[in-house]
């Protein structure tokens, strides 16, 4: 890398322990405000932000779906005694592993809860509930699920191309770095938390790619050398992990965000909206867990005509999915080129896959189609 143009990252805005602190102190307030309430022979009451999209706000300007002012409230009754316990005994064990350093996985906070006798939970679906609804209260102050000390169990995604990576070793102190430059045919797994990670790049952009298997061919093909990028593989919808760490990473280097998904409706509706602008279930994280300056590299339906691709009838759900998104998505009601390709591709009635472009034959991806689309950026979807 030329040290002209390397980049390091800036110190972070707050350090873990400041950030452990925070979270202390809100779980603190909540009890102490229930103790409160007790003692002055009232029923307390926990309120949450209402999750879902019909409780979400999209401003071109902000770049994400921010959460409003809808809540739901979980007051003591008889009807809610073992619920309201559960989501105190599940702050106090997040408290528990703060202070301690620990962490835990969702399943693994759910058999927690067996040793709560009455309260605990019967399935994870409860726990998972409950998990939420505190990261919910919590997230105006910034506190997320990670800094609980709940991580998930699927890994963040695959990583390859221009960049360093680094972390300090806890026992040692001393750096570990990985680079993803020097791993031959393997690539690097990113981890489920990627806060502390230190980066090293003189990237030009990062392509963000749905699929594992056109990941491969393209760090196989050294698509990331010959064009001074470095490849994301999302796998699907991008985790929690993915999201966070493409953030990390594009707001240190700044440089563009390219996602590259298959054409149909769950990959413009699921996987780039969740990418760019977040989602509605998690709305009140979203400033952390999305990537606003992301635009859509393809597949579209224009590149359907354009490449004479391969395609696949539209399922009754795709249409529908394609429908919801026009009539109830903030993200794509703000944006007329996205309404216009999403029409173009119901009224062709298919859908198209990354892996098409094997018709054309197996380089054609990488030697072709994404250095004709990468000479025009202007053109990519918002």
């Amino acid at each position: 890398m030329s040290a002209r143009r390397r980049r390091r990252r800036k110190p972070p805005a707050a350090t873990r322990a400041e950030l452990d602190m925070v979270t202390i102190e809100q779980i603190e307030n909540v009890a102490l405000g229930v103790h409160r309430t007790i003692k002055g022979f009232d029923a307390p009451r926990l309120t949450f932000p209402v999750r879902s999209l019909s409780n979400v706000s999209y401003d071109k300007e902000v770049g994400y779906f921010e959460i409003e002012d809808s809540v739901s409230e979980r007051k003591l009754t008889v009807n809610t005694a073992k619920s309201f316990a559960q989501t105190l005994l599940l702050m106090q064990f997040a408290r528990s592993q703060v202070r301690q350093d620990e962490r835990s996985t969702k399943r693994e906070a759910y058999y927690v809860s067996k040793n709560w006798a009455e309260a605990k939970f019967n399935e994870q679906t409860e726990s998972d509930t409950v998990l939420d609804d505190i990261e919910a209260m919590f997230a105006r102050h910034g506190v997320t699920r990670e800094q609980l000390r709940f991580i998930a169990e699927q890994h963040g995604g695959l990583l390859a191309g221009n960049l360093l990576v680094s972390e300090t070793n806890p026992e040692t102190g001393e750096d570990i770095v990985t680079d993803c430059r020097q791993q031959g045919s393997f690539n690097v797994t990113i981890p489920t938390d990627v806060e502390g990670l230190r980066f090293d790049t003189d990237a030009k952009f990062i392509l963000c790619i749905e699929t594992g298997g056109t990941f491969d061919r393209l760090h196989r093909a050294k698509f990331w050398q010959k064009t001074n990028c470095i490849l994301v593989g999302m796998v699907g919808v991008p985790s929690r992990a993915c999201r966070r760490f493409v953030r990390l990473l594009s707001d240190f280097a700044d440089i563009p965000v390219y996602c590259f998904t298959d054409c149909d409706p769950y990959g413009f509706a699921n996987i780039y909206r969740t990418l760019k602008v977040g989602s509605g279930n998690a709305a009140h994280i979203n400033q952390f867990f999305c990537v606003p300056r992301a635009r859509f590299l393809g597949v579209t339906p224009q590149d359907i005509v354009d490449y004479k691709l391969p395609t696949h009838a539209l399922l009754d759900r795709d249409v529908k999915r394609a429908k919801d998104a026009l009539k109830n998505d903030p993200f794509f009601k703000a944006h007329p080129p996205w309404k216009k390709a999403i029409d173009q591709l119901v009224k062709a009635k298919h859908r198209a896959e990354q892996q098409a472009f094997a018709a054309h034959g197996l380089k054609f991806v990488h030697e072709v189609f994404l250095p004709e689309k990468l000479s025009n950026p202007r053109s990519f979807l918002p």
